[in-house]
């Protein structure tokens, strides 16, 4: 079946359809990852938006369930050079197809991916139709393109109620430290799961209780903290301050999240308060933007955004270089950050933009870019270590002023 992929800006690019039988209209964002694309798939923050992969072939391992982020698929819409119809991995549980088709999600295949990312970059993200009407009329489309905009996502995303995930209580139920792991088809055939590789070496966070903001997290936040031996309680976005810091966290984490931050103005407000606690905080992506915007700062939608799983970002502390996972098309603008609130302490090597925060006086350090990236790369995954050292240093602190 035919189907077209109509931008705002008139451009008409026709394919084949894929997925669910259905009209969307939506952002038309891009992803260069090579890989995990069931990650993208599952990740909340895509919620509102139609997502474009320029890696050419998609699909060829399927569906693994073990691999998700989220219980379902978060994107508007699909996009894809190739649809690889038949997975080539005996963990598969089902091809991309079926998993759009029962999840209401449309796409389309057989276009030129790499034509419309150029039109992306230079023109900026914009708005887009993936339709199978034939008879579609641009005079009628255009201006319905031109009006939408993603909205308040973040509570269609976030758990509808508070839940806790236990940490780890011996190191081995996380798994084989990575590199070591493999998974064998008998296994799996005969119901035997294999962990997957971890690069947790020991319980730092053994016995600490962090509260985690859930913004639309993905589930590798929580499985990260928890693999360290923490125990989260993961609390839905709207939740009060109050109720957080009644329950004593030691710890407290902002996810990641969708849409526009200045959308979320309850939200803003609770985590002024959260700010003004003693509390040691951390925050990534979305949380990372409405920390900033508690205290003061701004934020600005870029012309397109980092999405790709191959973003270099230095530590402006050591000057190292780490490869990252990103998908944000908001960024903090440090010309108008308060030096005497925060510092910026991560910056986007190919562009400059912010990538990371460190709060003055405070125990709170937020980045942009994604430290629990699943399936990769994990270069930046030792930032949960240094959270819980920080929450560990101010409860020394706390027990030597006692």
């Amino acid at each position: 079946m035919k189907s077209f992929l109509i931008l705002e800006d008139g451009t008409v690019f026709e394919g084949t359809h894929i997925g669910a039988r259905k009209e969307i209209v939506s952002e038309i964002v891009f992803n260069t990852s090579m890989a995990g694309y069931l990650e993208v798939l599952t990740d909340p923050s895509y919620a509102g938006q139609a997502v474009c992969m320029t890696y050419p072939l998609i699909g060829n391992y399927g569906i693994c369930r073990d691999d998700m982020e989220s219980k379902r698929p978060w994107p508007d819409g699909f996009i894809v050079r190739e649809l690889s119809r038949i997975p080539s991995n005996f963990r598969c549980d089902m091809t991309i197809q079926q998993f759009l088709e029962d999840n209401g999600v449309p796409g389309i295949a057989g276009i030129d991916t790499r034509a419309l990312t150029r039109i992306l970059r230079e023109k900026g993200t914009m708005n887009g139709m993936i339709t199978t009407d034939n008879d579609y009329n641009l005079d009628e489309i255009i201006p319905k393109l031109k009006a939408y905009t993603t909205g308040k996502v973040v509570e269609r995303v976030s758990c509808a109620e508070k839940y806790m995930l236990p940490g780890t209580k011996e190191l081995t139920e996380n798994g084989p430290l990575s590199g070591s792991s493999s998974f064998k088809r008998e296994d799996f055939e005969a119901g035997i799961r294999e962990k997957k590789p971890s690069l947790v070496r020991c319980l730092s966070g053994a016995g600490l209780r962090v509260a985690l903001l859930d913004l639309g997290a993905k589930d590798n936040i929580a499985g990260s903290l928890a693999a360290r031996g923490c125990d989260v309680t993961v609390y839905p976005a709207q939740t009060a301050a109050a109720e957080i810091l009644a329950d004593a966290p030691d710890g407290i984490m902002l996810s990641n999240g969708p849409g526009d931050p200045k959308e979320c103005v309850t939200i803003i407000e609770e985590i002024r308060k959260l700010y003004a606690s003693d509390t040691p905080i951390f925050a990534i992506c979305l949380g990372h933007q409405l920390m900033a915007l508690a205290t003061g700062a701004d934020t600005f939608k870029m012309k397109y955004g980092h999405r790709g799983g191959n973003h270099p970002v230095k530590d402006l502390e050591t000057g190292r270089v780490y490869i990252s996972s990103q998908n944000h098309g908001y960024v903090v603008d440090t010309d108008k950050l308060d030096p005497q609130v925060a510092v910026p302490a991560f910056i986007n090597v190919n562009d400059g933009t912010n990538e990371g925060l460190s709060y003055t006086g405070k125990n709170i350090f937020t980045v942009q870019f994604h430290p629990e990236a699943c399936p990769g790369p994990q270069d930046s995954s030792y930032l949960f270590d240094r959270f819980i050292e920080k929450i560990k240093t101010k409860s020394n602190s706390s027990t030597a002023n006692n």
